[in-house]
């Protein structure tokens, strides 16, 4: 398994993947999101391709104390086999070789079997609430 930077021509392909993967939302726009982590310097998307099919995904940044993750996502025909560690690992090992001191993400509340993946892999309950406000509305 070689995990390698997200190349421009799979864009639309993780696309889909995090839409057959419940990551993605209407009002967000997942394509322009990986666009903008592939152009800073300071995030990128991680993926695993095996013969021409993305097979998963990470997208991982850092304001430079805290690292994200995002759009962690294993086909689901592939989900099981180790892929999602892999990136998380990967992702962790980027943010790592940038001197980042700490590694977080956001997972919706309802979905407990992804809560406890992230918990087997060393990931606890940060017992903060997340505010957000959107600012392409008025």
């Amino acid at each position: 398994m070689q995990i390698t930077v997200l190349r421009e021509e799979d864009l639309r392909q993780a696309v889909e993947l995090w839409e057959a993967t419940g990551l993605t939302r209407p009002w967000n726009d997942a394509l322009a999101d990986a666009r903008r982590a592939l152009a800073e310097p300071t995030s990128t998307v991680l993926a695993i391709v095996e013969n021409g099919q993305l097979m998963a995904t990470a997208m991982v940044g850092h304001d430079g104390h805290r690292g994200w993750l995002y759009y962690v996502a294993v086909d689901p025909c592939r989900q099981g086999n180790g892929l999602g560690r892999a990136l998380v690992d990967a992702a962790v090992l980027w943010l790592r070789d940038r001197g980042v001191p700490k590694v977080q993400l956001m997972v919706r509340g309802e979905n407990s079997a992804v809560i406890d993946f992230y918990e087997r892999l060393g990931f606890e309950d940060q017992h903060v609430v997340v505010l957000g406000k959107r600012l392409d509305r008025p």
